[in-house]
């Protein structure tokens, strides 16, 4: 069984940025793809940012170009670089885990949660 602990989470004003970081168990991280989620009041969880074992990375239309999804594998941590953050951008965000190379599928792991909002 993989843990994952999230940090990073807060308010932030419209344009702002927010580092999510997201610490692993287990010391074979560097084997599992790892991804960010997210679910805003009243809608479903969404994937996104994920990066594979490879370092393959896919983002969902509406973060691209604002935010980086990054590992370091010596450290056991994936994390989420946030920029030009805006109010839409509110949810709570999850880190994922997948037991393989690619983000594939049904997410093996899940973290706790860390509320992200964006508001003036």
């Amino acid at each position: 069984q993989v843990q994952l602990v999230e940090s990073g989470g807060g308010l932030v004003q419209p344009g702002g940025s927010l580092r999510l970081s997201c610490a692993a168990s287990r010391s074979s991280f560097s084997s599992h793809a790892m991804g960010w989620y997210r679910q805003a009041p009243g809608k479903q969880r969404e994937l996104v940012a994920a990066i594979s074992s490879g370092l393959h990375i896919k983002y969902t239309d509406s973060v691209k170009g604002r935010y980086a999804i990054s590992r370091d594998n010596g450290k056991n941590t994936v994390y989420l670089q946030m920029n030009s953050l805006k109010p839409e951008d509110t949810a709570v965000y999850y880190c994922a885990g997948w037991s393989g190379y690619w983000y594939l599928g049904r997410v093996d792991y899940w973290g706790q949660g860390t509320q992200v909002t964006v508001s003036s």
